[in-house]
């Protein structure tokens, strides 16, 4: 049976909303699709690091209690396990603040097997940290060597814009690994201070990658390759809160393509239809959140897919 293989940080996110905490959850922008895919029965292999301390722990249980495995999860002794605060604003978008204390040592864990047409999941800064880039790329390296189908997804954050000139290397460098990279309009305009997906697409993503998505929103997603150029709409919903909206669209389009049997050798040719069908588990997952709280689909909403 296929697998999904994600690497990428685990956090714990408490939600503020007119200044005041609503609610502390687990999260990570790759984990929160991991949590979704393995309540739909997915079998999923997640990498990644935690404090060892009760954060930690929250991580760890909840994993477990999701069917997750933790054989991949390395525990920093003596180190805190991050924290965000996010502060929810206009269109329940969050602005947050992040509290670390990581080891100079990073990514001290082994590679999971990986076999050909798993999918294999990454991004945000985690994908471009220069602690552990090296270690990073050996990671890819071997996703790529065994055949698997690449995901990427840059959800570039604005705090990292000082640092733009050095990191838009090492996020061409993912693109070239990937076999879809998907990211919201946002985390182009901020890598590219570019605002037409197009021009993005032709004069950047287009020469690494040939499946490109970007996500806009109330606004729909719009798919490029080689041969096609589509639009789909966005579901009309009343958001409660945008947090892992992005990171669900990436569960559902994994969904999509488990679910259509579809390897990394298939993807130059899908029709508009076929990606249609799959784009829709994307919308449905990312609509579904939003309508909450929380960073993942809704056991409710699992069951009824399953």
């Amino acid at each position: 049976m296929r697998k999904v293989i994600g690497i990428g940080e685990t956090i714990l996110d408490i939600i503020f909303e007119n200044e005041k905490p609503q609610r502390a959850i687990v999260g990570g922008s790759v984990l929160n699709g991991m949590v979704s895919l393995s309540r739909l029965g997915v079998p999923v292999t997640f990498i990644s690091e935690a404090g060892d301390d009760r954060v930690g722990d929250i991580v760890y249980n909840f994993m477990h209690e999701n069917g997750m495995t933790t054989r991949y999860i390395n525990r920093l002794q003596a180190h805190k396990s991050p924290v965000s605060l996010a502060f929810l604003g206009a269109g329940r978008n969050a602005e947050y603040i992040f509290h670390t204390d990581y080891p100079e040592e990073r990514l001290n864990i082994p590679l999971p097997d990986i076999n050909e047409d798993d999918i294999f999941v990454f991004g945000s800064f985690y994908a471009l940290n220069p602690l552990f880039r090296s270690r990073f790329l050996e990671f890819l390296e071997e996703a790529r060597n065994r055949k698997a189908l690449i995901y990427y997804d840059p959800n570039f954050r604005p705090s990292h814009k000082a640092e733009i000139l050095s990191l838009r290397t090492s996020v061409a460098e993912n693109y070239n690994y990937a076999t879809i990279v998907r990211g919201s309009n946002e985390d182009f305009y901020y890598l590219y201070d570019k605002t037409d997906m197009n021009d993005v697409y032709s004069e950047i993503v287009g020469q690494y990658c040939n499946c490109f998505m970007t996500t806009h929103g109330a606004n729909g997603v719009n798919l490029f390759t080689n041969n096609i150029h589509a639009h789909f709409n966005s579901k009309k919903i009343t958001p409660v809160s945008t947090i892992g909206a992005g990171d669900n669209f990436n569960a559902g389009i994994v969904y999509g393509l488990l679910k259509y049997e579809t390897g990394y050798r298939d993807i130059p040719f899908l029709t508009e239809e076929d990606w249609a069908k799959i784009i829709r588990y994307g919308i449905d997952f990312s609509s579904e959140v939003c309508c909450s709280y929380s960073n993942y689909i809704s056991l409710e909403f699992a069951e009824k897919y399953k």
